[in-house]
């Protein structure tokens, strides 16, 4: 699948409205059964996007550990040269990751920062 079938697939769409509503978990179910069909480099960034998703249903059930994990993990594949952003604001995206994964990193609450959204890209 092409970056091009991937941003018209109408799970890409409901992906995208489920995690902007905080939907973490069914973001990530939605998103990875479009994972699934996708290669290099479509499947990296969709990669951080789930795994985004879910730190923050870690930090829900108050998982610090793995949240931290999970985001410093789906940072690391949202960036790099090359890679398709869907459409989307992919370096405001890193910028909110980046400071909820700093917060969690030195034991301040993630909840300070503003929470992830994907928003269009300019």
């Amino acid at each position: 699948m092409s970056s091009d079938a991937v941003c018209l697939d109408p799970r890409f769409h409901q992906g995208i409205e489920l995690f902007n509503d905080q939907q973490w978990y069914e973001a990530h179910d939605v998103l990875e059964d479009l994972w699934h069909e996708t290669t290099d480099p479509d499947r990296r960034v969709l990669q951080g996007l789930i795994q985004v998703a879910v730190a923050h249903v870690h930090l829900e059930r108050g998982n610090t550990r793995g949240a931290t994990i999970l985001l410093g993990e789906g940072l690391g594949r949202l960036q790099g040269k090359g890679l398709p952003d869907f459409g989307l604001d992919l370096s405001a995206l890193r910028r909110v990751v980046a400071d909820r994964l700093d917060a969690l990193q030195n034991q301040r609450d993630p909840e300070s920062c503003p929470v992830p959204r994907l928003r269009q890209g300019s």
